[in-house]
């Protein structure tokens, strides 16, 4: 049915806002990844100095991150703490950040790093529909790290910055960080190519990404797959001094990134302004994604 979309006249009771984020939080849809390891010299984009803007001109909000970013890795890893900002009321449900992240990480069918939850409520005609982008949270105490059995050092495991990273050479495929994700953010992948069932599989699906550098072949002989999967930050787009996929595809301007640990990071600014939450902060989680409600 085509319905108008049209901004509420007034913002949601704090009752109605309160169990859409109960829902977002308990919804199982996602998937996820990253690999250990620094990104190969070869295929690392070259970092390009940052255009100037005429005298007078309003702030570009991308500009201002990227200079962020590159500020951010001139600092010690360890001096570093990665955040993500999402502004739910600027999100149109358009599903840019879902199609850029899936190309950028060249993900299989049925496998999304990012994905935007819709939920419609009201009756027709007062129809209204929310939309909620939910990548992997990169929790300060992620209940994805524990679970895992490989020894001695977990294939899941939080980085100095707080990026939450897999191991895919010590995975084992086990599946109980996914089942331990309580926001549905990780998958397994299983194998399968966009192209399975034509004439012939296409060569940019087997093509090796940078989370693994080789190429992705079916009988799970080599990572990724059967191995866990999930958002990553694009650390290798953060390591060239580039913006996350999400981040510059957005046509909201709504998606923003940069160091905690930079009082003058636009993500610092906005992380405390008034509405901002974290998704299921009673599971003591502590998630690095911060959503502007």
């Amino acid at each position: 049915m085509k319905s108008d979309h049209r901004e509420p006249s007034s913002p949601p009771d704090a009752l109605s806002r309160r169990i859409f984020f109960q829902r977002v939080g308990t919804m199982a849809v996602g998937t996820a990844a990253v690999a250990l390891g620094p990104q190969d010299a070869e295929s690392a984009p070259s970092v390009s100095p940052l255009p100037t803007l005429p005298a007078g001109s309003p702030e570009n909000l991308l500009l201002r991150m990227q200079a962020d970013v590159r500020r951010a890795m001139g600092k010690p890893l360890e001096q570093r703490r990665w955040a993500m900002g999402i502004d739910v009321r600027k999100c149109v449900g358009c599903s840019a950040c879902t199609v850029a992240c899936a190309v950028e990480n060249k993900l299989p069918p049925g496998m999304f790093y990012r994905v935007v939850i819709e939920e419609t409520s009201g009756e027709f005609p007062d129809v209204r529909r929310r939309f909620f982008p939910r990548p992997c949270l990169h929790c300060d105490q992620p209940p994805c790290v524990e679970p895992c059995p490989v020894t001695p050092m977990k294939a899941t495991r939080k980085r100095p910055d707080g990026i939450v990273e897999i191991d895919y050479e010590t995975c084992i495929g086990c599946g109980l960080c996914v089942d331990a994700c309580p926001y549905g953010a990780r998958a397994l992948d299983n194998g399968d190519f966009y192209t399975d069932g034509t004439p012939r599989r296409q060569a940019y699906e087997s093509a090796p990404a940078w989370e693994y550098g080789h190429e992705r072949r079916r009988d799970g002989s080599s990572p990724p797959v059967a191995k866990a999967r999930k958002c990553h930050l694009c650390l290798h787009r953060l390591e060239a001094g580039m913006l996350p996929a999400c981040v510059a595809t957005c046509i909201c301007n709504g998606v923003y990134v940069g160091d905690l640990n930079d009082p003058a990071s636009l993500v610092s600014e906005l992380v405390k302004k008034p509405g901002v939450m974290r998704l299921r902060e009673e599971l003591g989680t502590k998630p690095s994604v911060f959503h502007i409600v």
